[in-house]
């Protein structure tokens, strides 16, 4: 299953995406200034990450977030970064070699084509990467893409709320109180997050009078452009101004 279309190289809608700003910035990294040096357990050294966090303008993650404890940070403290690092070792658009990161032939031809990268990049991490590892209890959602994408399609289309998403597909009421809250972490980690790191949705976060944080969901332009599902025949149309 893989819903994403081919997107040209300047195709507007890609500016959305912080793995592919992330991934092009790094791939464009390495070809302006040399490979990136590697610690002992094979992770970006501390100053290639303080670059990262500077430059991938992350959402939620603002620099003065991420060193408001920590003097220097780890690669292992900026987990966009982590990942992206795998990413582009198990995708052979980059490899190590003596100590430090290098570009492939075919990590330096993408860096110069945004709309390949993101064919590159996207669907295998959305689709294919097991995101349970990276959750925080390495529990995983019920469920398939398949069902996901076509669901929130619809219910996203002009917002939503992160317990709603969940009670739409598990639990009626999964909005009350604490229900549910493990299972509601899973599907955030392993549904929601790939999803806004990708670039397809956007989530805004509201503190309520009874002190609630809600997290409201919101597809962006990217979604539209980049996917083509089942039940876009149910949306009403984009209206333009």
């Amino acid at each position: 299953m893989n819903n994403f279309r081919k997107l040209s190289d300047k195709h507007p809608d890609l500016i959305h995406s912080p793995l592919l700003r992330a991934a092009t910035l790094t791939l464009r990294y390495v070809e302006d200034n040399g490979p990136i040096g590697l610690t002992k357990t094979k992770a970006f050294k501390r100053v290639f990450v303080q670059w990262a966090v500077e430059n991938f303008d992350w959402p939620n993650r603002s620099p003065e977030d991420l060193l408001r404890y920590k003097k220097v940070l780890n690669e292992y403290d900026f987990p966009p970064l982590e990942l992206l690092h795998f990413l582009l070792i198990h995708l052979r658009l980059g490899r190590h070699f003596k100590g430090e990161f290098h570009l492939t032939k075919r990590g330096a031809a993408l860096a110069k084509t945004p709309g390949k990268l993101f064919d590159e990049l996207i669907p295998f991490y959305v689709l294919q990467m097991d995101h349970a590892a990276y959750s925080r209890f390495d529990d995983r959602p019920f469920g398939s893409w398949d069902v996901w994408l076509n669901v929130i399609n619809v219910e996203a289309d002009q917002g939503s709320t992160e317990r709603d998403l969940y009670a739409a597909f598990y639990v009626d009421g999964a909005d009350q109180g604490n229900t549910g809250w493990r299972q509601l972490s899973a599907f955030s980690a392993c549904v929601l997050r790939p999803l806004e790191w990708s670039g397809l949705i956007m989530e805004t976060h509201e503190k309520t009078a009874d002190s609630r944080n809600v997290h409201h969901v919101f597809k962006t332009p990217l979604w539209r452009s980049a996917l083509k599902l089942d039940t876009d025949d149910m949306l009403e149309p984009v209206q333009m101004h």
